[in-house]
C-alpha cells in the first residue's frame, strides 16, 4: 500500500441512514479490483450529537460544536488523515472544527459549490433543512462564486423539512407525490439546478433515482474523499 494513501475518517451518525448511504457511495465509486485496493476508513456513527438544526436555531450551538469536535479529534487521534462529515447542516461549525485539527475536512458545501460552478450552473436552488437554510451555508458560497441562490418559500420549505424528518428519519421512503411539489417550485423558479444539501435528501436520492438536474452534495463528498485519499473514481 501507497504511503500516499490516506486513511479515511467519517464523522457520521447524522443520521445512521446517511451514514450508511454515504459509506455505499464510497464503496461503489472508488476504482478496486480486490478488497485491498478499497480506502481505509474509519467510521464513528455517533447518533447521540443533538439535532443540528434543533441546536442552531434553539441557541444550542455550543453544545453541538463541542459534540461535533470531540468527534473530530478521536478520529484524528485513531490515525485518520482526513475527515468527512456526512451532514449539510453541521458545516455550520466546519471552519471551528478545521482551525482545531491537523488533518483537512473535506468541506462538502464548498466541493459542492464548486462543481455547480464548474458545470457552469448560474441560478440555484437550494434543498435543505432550515438550519442549513436559515444560517446561510449554501447562499453565502454560491454568492461567494457569483451564483444565484433559490431559496424556497414557506409552504414549499414545510414539505422539504417534512420529507427529511417526518420520512427519511423515521425510516420511510419518502413521499414523491411530495418531491413533486418541490421539483416544480424550483423550475417555475428558474433554477438550472438544484442542491440536495440534507444527506436524508441524498438518501431519497438512492431510493428513488433523480436526474442529473439534482447535484447531491454527499455525492461530491464521496468523490472528494475518494480522491484526495489517494484513489481513482469508479465511473458508475
Amino acid at each position: 500500500m501507497s504511503n500516499k494513501e490516506g486513511i479515511l475518517g467519517v464523522l457520521g451518525g447524522m443520521g445512521p441512514q446517511a451514514t450508511n448511504t454515504f459509506y455505499q457511495r464510497i464503496i461503489d465509486r472508488t476504482q478496486a479490483e480486490s478488497d485491498q485496493e478499497h480506502l481505509r476508513v474509519l467510521i464513528w456513527s455517533d447518533a447521540k450529537i443533538p439535532d443540528r438544526t434543533a441546536g442552531i436555531l434553539g441557541g444550542r450551538e455550543e453544545e453541538v460544536f463541542q459534540h461535533l469536535l470531540a468527534d473530530a479529534k478521536l478520529l484524528e487521534k485513531a490515525g485518520c488523515t482526513h475527515l468527512a462529515i456526512p451532514c449539510n447542516t453541521s458545516h455550520f461549525f466546519a471552519d471551528r472544527i478545521q482551525a482545531e485539527l491537523s488533518i483537512p475536512l473535506i468541506h462538502m458545501p464548498r466541493e459542492t459549490v464548486k462543481a455547480i460552478r464548474a458545470a457552469g450552473k448560474k441560478t440555484v436552488g437550494i434543498l435543505a433543512t432550515d438550519g442549513t437554510i436559515r444560517t446561510g451555508i449554501y447562499q453565502k458560497e454560491l454568492e461567494q462564486a457569483g451564483l444565484t441562490a433559490v431559496t424556497p418559500p414557506e409552504d414549499i420549505q414545510k414539505t422539504v423539512m417534512s420529507i427529511i424528518y417526518d420520512e427519511i428519519k423515521r425510516g420511510e421512503t419518502g413521499s414523491r407525490e411530495k418531491f413533486a411539489g418541490i421539483d416544480a417550485f424550483l423550475r417555475e423558479a428558474g433554477c438550472d439546478c438544484a442542491i440536495l444539501g440534507c444527506t436524508e435528501l441524498s438518501v431519497y436520492r438512492t431510493l428513488h433515482g433523480l436526474p442529473p438536474y439534482y447535484i447531491d452534495a454527499m455525492e461530491v463528498l464521496a468523490e472528494q474523499a475518494i480522491l484526495r485519499c489517494g484513489k481513482q473514481l469508479r465511473n458508475i
